[in-house]
């Protein structure tokens, strides 16, 4: 459901760093931040999907985008936003892009971390998922690949903004994760939803870590998210579901994101939001 979000208090003239911004999630919230006024650096990685994986196409073509057409919309709309490409599995690039902010937008006080390096893969033996993806055995390739974004570049962000909001004195600031599985695991998507848990176990320690100057630091759990790939065989799956009861737009979960980044999520700290 769109809803018409009404400007909320403290996002003004903040600057926000939003990882994987070229589509989906990640797109949507930079759009709405910089309509409530923030200066967004969005953060994007062109991914190219090997087509024997089933990858839904509009779902490809998201990941294969540049933010570009995000960036021209918000300027379009009277917005500030600036992009830049890079590869979060190299453990150098928070630091890039904290400094890549500063110097075009200002010092970064809203982290929204919603990159992932999402791919398919199990403990079994089957070649397919529940949903007709191509799966592989988990093994190092797969648990790097997840982990080195969903993870160490989340912890490593969340540190970089920390050093940063520390040193300058700073006494606002907001971090966001996106998570994803739980504490069951997430069959078929078994090193995704590690490296999520270990995303939110770095969140809730920079909840209560970084407390005493003014961050609050907050997972979200967005529900079934029609980011390009929900089919009508994913819909019909939701509607007889016990555990699913919404499929969203990007825009949805932007909304709450939104929400935590403005003052009036102050009281909000070390949460896991999981929205259904």
């Amino acid at each position: 459901m769109r809803i018409d979000i009404p400007v909320l208090p403290g996002i003004a003239g903040r600057v926000a760093l939003v990882t994987g911004a070229n589509h989906g999630i990640g797109a949507a919230t930079a759009r709405l931040l910089a309509t409530q006024g923030a200066r967004v650096l969005l953060s994007y990685l062109r991914l190219q999907d090997d087509p024997d994986e089933a990858v839904p196409e509009a779902y490809a073509a998201g990941r294969a985008q540049t933010a570009d057409a995000v960036v021209d919309g918000i300027r379009s709309a009277g917005g500030t936003a600036e992009t830049v490409e890079c590869d979060l599995a190299d453990p150098n690039s928070a630091a890039m892009l904290f400094a890549t902010a500063e110097e075009r937008l200002g010092p970064v006080e809203i982290l929204i971390n919603n990159a992932s390096g999402w791919c398919s893969d199990t403990f079994t033996v089957r070649p397919v998922d529940h949903l007709g993806r191509r799966t592989s055995r988990v093994e190092p390739a797969t648990i790097d690949r997840v982990f080195h974004v969903d993870a160490r570049a989340a912890a490593l962000l969340i540190s970089e903004f920390g050093r940063r909001h520390i040193e300058r004195g700073a006494t606002w600031g907001r971090i966001i994760g996106l998570t994803s599985g739980g504490p069951g695991g997430f069959p078929s998507e078994v090193s995704y939803g590690a490296a999520k848990a270990a995303q939110e176990n770095f969140t809730m320690a920079a909840a209560r870590e970084l407390a005493d100057v003014g961050v609050t630091a907050n997972m979200v759990y967005p529900p079934v998210t029609d980011t390009g790939w929900v089919s009508d065989a994913v819909r019909d799956a939701v509607r007889t579901s016990s555990e699913h009861v919404h499929v969203a737009e990007p825009e949805d979960v932007a909304a709450v994101i939104v929400y935590l980044a403005s003052d009036l999520s102050y009281l909000v700290t070390g949460n896991l939001v999981h929205l259904r």
